[in-house]
């Protein structure tokens, strides 16, 4: 299975204070979708809206980005990924919102709710 994920829509389930320091609540969400990926052997893609500044930089997982930061482009973004993939069937989408949700179902994905996925990672 290959996962992409609406970061920031994941980093926002937690009312954590982390508009505060935005690019260190990337890196936590990096870093725990490492542990996740190494831990069950997933393919794992998080999407941002624009490129981290700095860049978090992985091994173990993909941290991509909008190629343009706007509303909504990191949907875009995981929309593009999704259908350029060989098989979009096997793509799961990690992400509340619906209307993403409604785009990843009709171009063959599937989804599941960003609260209880950063449950699993966080308790991996």
């Amino acid at each position: 299975m290959r996962w992409l994920v609406d970061g920031m829509n994941v980093i926002g389930t937690r009312p954590d204070r982390w508009w505060e320091d935005r690019h260190g609540a990337m890196v936590k969400l990096v870093d725990l979708l490492e542990r996740w990926a190494a831990s069950t052997g997933e393919e794992v893609t998080v999407v941002f809206e624009q490129p981290p500044r700095p860049p978090i930089r992985s091994s173990v997982i993909e941290v991509a980005h909008a190629p343009r930061p706007r509303r909504d482009s990191a949907d875009d973004e995981i929309v593009r990924l999704l259908t350029a993939a060989k098989d979009p069937g096997s793509v799961r989408v990690v992400t509340s919102d619906n209307w993403l949700a409604d785009r990843v179902y009709a171009a063959g994905g599937s989804v599941w709710p960003a609260q209880p996925f950063r449950a699993e990672i966080e308790a991996s």
